[in-house]
């Protein structure tokens, strides 16, 4: 039987199976036209039964993802998608927000199919929001972080109609990964967002905040290639401009090693602070994973420039404005300049920042727990990304992050991963010991034969 579900803005249609999938649900009204630049407003309703078989559009951007779909330029880009089991009550919730640099991506991505998830016993739900310019740039008299805020507006949906599909508004879990990650860190620390999610996790978030006069300077750098104000331009001549700006940075600036162009920004308003800058919503539990060589993914697409000498090394460090003794401390334990770089560069970014945030949440009063990614196969580092699959168990449609077929050993690992994020969003308890304000326990997930660096072979030990 084909499922039909009421929302508060009309009858839906999905489709049935072991789990049921309703996708490209309508969670807020186009933001383009004269209410572009502004805060998300409440979708328009419908009568009789809405078709939800296929995926919304996705955000204007041009970046071009396997298996995923193009921007079409339609205007109806804030959509999100439920996966549901039959016959579901009061089921814990999952609300997953994609990564991208804050400026590509979207939930058609075969990755974040939630239909193995869903299976564990949780309601899984994926949403859109705007990026690049329309979501995260800086305009006088226009509000910031406005994809920020239609993540919000995609939780208060959440909490508005997803008894409906069998889940509890009471047991929302938050979950990114990359800049999704980085949002739900600074939902985290948002008024708008607090009450909407009961918890978080978080994988490889990055230290990617920008001040008002960082992001004004990118919009003058961007109107100065338009040849006019960003508020008037169409949103692919936006997007070009973004992509020409990111392709020219300043050689000895960080955005010569680091390209992303958008980010969260510290307004004061939208965004009070930085989320290691302040206090977190303690009431949420936290769970916080990063990958070990997360910038090797990066060396891989050749996305990043290359650093081959000691020379270089230095340049980076100082760019990045990393003191230069922790430079060499690196490079005496590397192989290689480059070898250094992409370590440096991963835990500058990634790794230590994921750390930190863990350690902040707990030391104010909040329940963290921390794990380390470490699975490899030979040829593949443990990179950026590479636990996504695993997390949903959609490892079929990941043979470049995971280096070909997954095996057995992969499909062991991912259950486990599967399960440690349901038994969380359940109860707080991923299977392991929290973070404490004087010892920070790690659970490292890898395959039999991954080298483990610091986890010694345990599955988790403290690191202090």
């Amino acid at each position: 039987m084909t499922p039909k579900v009421a929302t508060t803005t009309g009858r839906i249609r999905g489709r049935c199976g072991a789990v049921h999938t309703f996708l490209g649900i309508p969670y807020a009204a186009a933001p383009f036209g004269p209410h572009r630049f502004q805060p998300p407003r409440p979708p328009t309703a419908w009568r009789g039964v809405r078709d939800c078989l296929a995926f919304g559009p996705i955000a204007p951007q041009d970046a071009e993802l396997p298996g995923a779909p193009t921007w079409s330029g339609d205007d109806d880009v804030l959509s999100l998608n439920v996966w549901a089991p039959p016959a579901a009550h009061r089921l814990p919730v999952l609300v997953w927000i994609h990564g991208g640099a804050y400026t590509f991506g979207s939930t058609a991505q075969p990755d974040y199919d939630g239909t193995a998830l869903a299976a564990t016993g949780l309601v899984v739900v994926t949403a859109n929001y705007r990026l690049g310019f329309e979501g995260f740039g800086h305009l006088p008299a226009h509000t910031d972080n406005r994809g920020l805020l239609d993540q919000i507006a995609a939780l208060r949906w959440v909490r508005e109609n997803i008894t409906a599909f069998g889940g509890d508004p009471g047991n929302v879990t938050v979950a990114g990964q990359s800049a999704g990650a980085g949002s739900a860190a600074c939902l985290l620390v948002m008024p708008q967002a607090r009450g909407l999610f009961r918890r978080a996790i978080v994988h490889s978030v990055p230290d990617s905040y920008f001040s008002t006069d960082t992001a004004a300077a990118i919009t003058a750098e961007i109107t100065t290639q338009l040849g006019t104000t960003p508020a008037t331009a169409p949103p692919q001549a936006l997007v070009a401009a973004a992509t020409a700006v990111t392709g020219a940075p300043r050689p000895d600036s960080r955005r010569h090693y680091d390209p992303v162009l958008f980010g969260p920004v510290v307004d004061g308003r939208t965004l009070p602070a930085a989320p290691l800058s302040t206090v977190h919503d303690t009431a949420v539990d936290l769970l916080v994973c990063h990958t070990t060589e997360e910038y090797w993914l990066f060396d891989a697409l050749d996305t990043i420039k290359g650093v081959e000498t000691d020379a270089q090394l230095c340049a980076f460090a100082r760019a990045m404005a990393i003191p230069a003794a922790v430079a060499d401390r690196y490079l005496a334990l590397a192989t290689s300049p480059r070898e250094a770089y992409l370590a440096l560069f991963g835990d500058v970014i990634f790794a230590a920042h994921s750390t930190r945030l863990a350690e902040h949440h707990a030391r104010y009063g909040g329940r963290a727990h921390l794990a380390r990614f470490a699975r490899r196969r030979s040829g593949v580092h443990a990179w950026h990304g590479a636990d996504v699959p695993l997390s949903f168990g959609n490892l079929d449609a990941a043979d470049f992050l995971l280096g070909g077929p997954p095996d057995d050993h992969d499909r062991a690992l991912s259950r486990r991963m599967m399960r440690a994020w349901r038994d969380f969003a359940r109860t707080g308890d991923p299977g392991w010991p929290p973070v404490t304000p004087g010892e920070t326990p790690v659970r490292t997930w890898a395959t039999p034969g991954d080298r483990l660096d610091r986890a010694g072979g345990e599955p988790w030990r403290a690191m202090r």
